[in-house]
């Protein structure tokens, strides 16, 4: 009997499983998240943005072909399982030495058995967490701005001091363009959890709310903002990003909320993205259950009270850590112990 059973009130236990599934059993959940830049990061791919071109609605009237910027599922996924990481390692269930992140996957833990591990011919866990490309609901054009980059000197100034062979008080050309995101540029994106455990699920769940930087790392910039709108419960996927984004842009044209020049308003948003989901999910032919509008409301509320406690939480990510270390022992090969690890452990006594 998982330890969370008894937590969360919100959700019947039908949704979950007793314990991390080997084969896939047909349980999905789905966490409905408009993703909200708040500064201005970069989604790249040799130093360009990522951007595709596709068709601005689904209906007739918006078949018109544009050009939207694009958020690849890695620069989702990657931020999120390093949160989750950051965490396991806060509350000591795992170590920065027995498991770092793409150089040594310890196997046993909440982020390799449910983001999955790849560790050439020692294994490998796929990820029980799908997630695609997300698209910003604005045109590519009206959603990035050119930035004029400059290396200033320690004067405060672009005038060489002549130290790197130009002459003293000249103006250097340390100056580069860099296409940055807007502030305010929303990305409607699906992370789906397949198969879980009520501990998975809290533990992806907080994942998703407490990511706030994604985009390339090395910037002091990238802040975005997750808003979930609901979780959907399902036998089978759903809609793709793509369609719910062209779904949300054609409820917002309908009302004239698109505009070249102003940022969308949040609110209208989350209201047209509630409306297109809900359109979307009535033209499916899966059995599912939605947590959306005050249904959801509710739920987040209780999620988010047991997260913000460090004693739950702790005993969200304990029971998390141990459904994970029971699937490793049942279903991951074992290295056999070499004498060096029987001598460390024998150190640890």
């Amino acid at each position: 009997m998982a330890l969370v059973e008894s937590i969360l009130k919100s959700i019947d236990q039908k949704f979950f499983h007793a314990e991390i599934p080997y084969k896939p059993m047909g349980k999905y959940v789905h966490f409905l998240t408009v993703r909200i830049t708040e500064s201005y990061p970069l989604f790249q791919t040799d130093g360009e943005l990522n951007k595709a071109r596709v068709r601005a609605g689904i209906t007739p009237e918006n078949h018109a072909a544009i050009s939207r910027l694009t958020m690849f599922k890695r620069k989702q996924s990657t931020p999120e399982r390093l949160v989750g990481r950051e965490l396991l390692r806060n509350y000591g269930l795992i170590t920065a030495e027995e498991c770092e992140y793409n150089v040594k996957f310890a196997m046993d833990n909440p982020d390799c058995i449910i983001y999955g591990f790849a560790i050439g011919d020692s294994g490998s866990e796929k990820s029980k967490v799908v997630v695609d490309t997300a698209f910003s609901i604005t045109a590519f054009d009206e959603s990035h701005e050119t930035f004029t980059l400059n290396a200033p000197f320690e004067n405060g100034t672009m005038a060489s001091k002549g130290e790197d062979g130009s002459k003293p008080g000249e103006i250097t050309s340390r100056i580069n363009q860099q296409d940055h995101i807007k502030p305010q540029v929303f990305f409607p994106s699906i992370v789906t959890l397949k198969d879980p455990t009520e501990a998975g699920f809290l533990y992806v769940f907080n994942n998703i709310l407490r990511t706030r930087h994604y985009g390339a790392q090395t910037t002091r910039t990238g802040r975005v903002r997750n808003e979930l709108i609901g979780v959907i419960f399902a036998d089978g996927e759903i809609t793709s990003n793509l369609r719910w984004t062209q779904a949300i842009y054609d409820n917002l044209q309908a009302e004239n909320k698109l505009s070249s020049h102003d940022p969308l308003d949040e609110d209208e948003v989350k209201i047209a993205a509630t409306s297109a989901i809900a359109t979307l999910m009535s033209e499916e032919f899966i059995v599912h259950e939605d947590f959306v509008s005050d249904r959801f409301t509710s739920l987040l509320a209780e999620i988010k009270s047991l997260t913000g406690n460090e004693e739950s939480l702790k005993q969200i990510l304990q029971q998390a850590h141990k459904e994970a270390k029971n699937y490793n022992k049942k279903h991951i090969k074992q290295k056999p112990e070499t004498d060096k690890t029987k001598s460390e452990k024998a150190g640890r006594k």
